[in-house]
């Protein structure tokens, strides 16, 4: 019985400090981030939904209500790795595959919120140089009113320019500081997942077995 009980707790070292750390539901995936995705996630998709509603002509690159669905979609999956049980070294396949999904989106939403932070400050610079006037229900506005070839925007659906052009003057930089942020988060979710997939988990558990081989030889 000694013998048995002696070969077991060498073959099984007892669980160090980092998986003990992982015991409580808050602590195995940063709860933070989860719930920072789906607050500015759903501020990007209302205020993207709010800029389609001022003019039915503006495109789908200038109300990035895409990219706050997307980040919103990424913190679900963030709390759906919160509900999967902690293995040490990602022994299950379903936390594998919840991580490696959470990963992807957050890259994928990182490129979303990049691409729709340029496409508010290109149409943001745009709108400083207009020269807007009324049609018929539709805003005209042209860059250049002195060259005839100049490029023209037309927004449909409009009453009155002013209140259009103080609406996106208001609407496009919260967009832009809104997906800057997202982005960031993204960005950090992303260096945290990786960080404790190859700095966390493999470090330690490499060293378990060297402790346990040292012990065998300071008693023999």
């Amino acid at each position: 019985m000694k013998k048995q009980k002696q070969k077991q707790s060498k073959g099984e070292p007892k669980a160090g400090p980092e998986e003990e750390s992982h015991t409580c539901c808050g602590c195995r995936f940063p709860l933070l981030f989860a719930f920072l995705q789906l607050a500015l996630g759903t501020s990007v998709t209302a205020l993207g939904f709010l800029m389609a509603g001022i003019s039915s002509s503006l495109p789908v690159r200038d109300t990035p209500y895409w990219a706050g669905i997307l980040v919103c979609v990424v913190s679900l999956v963030g709390f759906v790795m919160l509900c999967v049980s902690y293995q040490p070294d990602e022994k299950t396949c379903l936390q594998f595959t919840a991580k490696l999904m959470y990963f992807i989106l957050s890259a994928l939403a990182l490129i979303a919120c990049v691409l729709a932070v340029a496409f508010a400050a290109h149409h943001y610079v745009q709108m400083s140089r207009f020269t807007c006037n009324t049609i018929l229900e539709s805003c005209l506005c042209k860059l250049d009113t002195e060259d005839p070839l100049s490029r023209s925007f037309i927004y449909q659906d409009v009453a009155d320019c002013g209140s259009l052009t103080s609406m996106l003057h208001l609407y496009l930089p919260l967009q832009m500081g809104l997906n800057l942020v997202a982005a960031l988060v993204c960005l950090s979710a992303c260096f945290v997942v990786w960080k404790h997939r190859y700095q966390v988990f493999y470090v330690g558990v490499r060293f378990y077995p060297l402790t346990a081989t040292e012990g065998q030889q300071q008693k023999v």
